[in-house]
């Protein structure tokens, strides 16, 4: 019986997400058709401070024109440190004008505030922050990060996120068991003088970059288990659902569909898109299609960032590989979440177009 009712209840959450897709206008826009002016860039430069692994024999390499470089290594009484997560330095330069981003903060504040100084990123240069979506991997370590570096940040910082299910409560395990997985809390950015943009429609960051608002799922990829989602607030924590989602179903407790991930993107000149899909719950190949239907920039570069294939069937991973060797990019850089799994299968179907990173490492594009 409680099978059955839990079935009823993501059957109808489904329902509902797709009644919001069919009314968010992006179900019917053509391909390239541009909904944003996407800001070209000269260069970019990722340094990873964050992922869930760390190769301490890590060797440069180079595919489709990407560069990556080893992690520093300047004192040995020093060590990047390494746990479940994703967060992203960015930098990018356009003529004499450069920009910085971070995208994401990893799991806790302890590693990502060890790794920026390790590796020698400034957080002076910082002009604005961005939020993927609501895990804690990926917005744990922010609050420590502001609490270290908001005095050096821009008076008028922003917090770009996807929408507002960031804000929602979320919850691990089975339903009759579920474990509390945190709450991105506006209350603590709102303390730290923080601003939040919510970019449900695709949105321009920093005359650099731009995200691709909430990501039309035309592909045949699902979203694989992962959390439950709490939509409501209590005490002023969590997600106004009334915005987005039938009043039935606000305060219910369901399968995250994660409504507004994002992929942050950059329209790299002379070489195409650059998406960076931290988790890529909605899908890698939608992340990709959306951020080619806002831009109007049709040719793929690089493809970045976690995937969330690790949990993925072998025949559906195979499949998920082939559909993303469609989009031809020249490179593919699997972090995070993606798997083992998926870089095998990845070098078996793209072979000679797949990077491998690591914390600490730092990849270069554009001249």
């Amino acid at each position: 019986m409680a099978t059955m009712l839990a079935r009823r209840e993501f059957l109808k959450a489904t329902t509902a997400f797709a009644a919001i897709g069919a009314v968010s206008g992006f179900a019917s826009r053509p391909a390239g058709a541009a909904a944003i002016e996407a800001p070209v860039i000269d260069k970019l430069s990722v340094r990873v401070l964050v992922d869930s692994s760390f190769d301490l024999f890590f060797r440069p390499a180079e595919a489709g024109g990407v560069r990556i470089e080893a992690p520093p290594r300047t004192d040995y009484r020093s060590n990047l440190h390494n746990e479940w997560g994703l967060s992203l330095y960015l930098e990018t330069q356009r003529e004499a004008e450069q920009r910085t981003l971070m995208l994401d903060f990893g799991y806790s504040a302890p590693v990502l505030l060890n790794n920026i100084e390790v590796v020698g990123a400034d957080p002076r240069k910082v002009d604005a922050l961005v939020v993927s979506h609501g895990h804690y991997d990926h917005f744990g370590g922010l609050q420590g990060f502001l609490q270290k570096y908001r005095s050096v940040l821009p008076a008028d910082l922003k917090l770009y996120a996807g929408g507002e299910d960031n804000f929602c409560r979320r919850y691990t395990g089975p339903q009759n068991q579920l474990v509390d997985f945190g709450v991105l809390d506006r209350r603590q950015l709102a303390a730290q003088n923080v601003s939040t943009v919510l970019c449900e429609s695709p949105t321009v960051i920093g005359g650099c970059a731009f995200t691709t608002g909430k990501i039309d799922r035309t592909s045949l990829e699902r979203v694989l288990p992962n959390t439950r989602v709490e939509f409501g607030s209590k005490d002023g924590v969590g997600c106004d659902a009334s915005r987005y989602l039938p009043p039935d179903m606000v305060g219910k407790t369901v399968a995250d569909e994660h409504i507004h991930e994002h992929a942050t993107c950059f329209n790299l000149k002379g070489k195409g898109l650059v998406v960076i899909s931290s988790c890529g719950h909605v899908g890698i190949v939608n992340s990709v299609r959306q951020a080619q239907a806002v831009s109007g920039v049709q040719k793929v570069h690089a493809i970045v960032g976690g995937f969330h294939l690790g949990p993925a069937a072998a025949d559906y991973l195979a499949t998920v590989v082939s559909e993303i060797k469609k989009l031809d990019p020249d490179v593919l850089i699997p972090m995070h979440c993606s798997g083992l799994n998926f870089v095998a299968e990845a070098q078996k179907q793209m072979p000679g177009k797949v990077l491998v990173t690591t914390t600490g490492s730092r990849l270069i594009f554009g001249a």
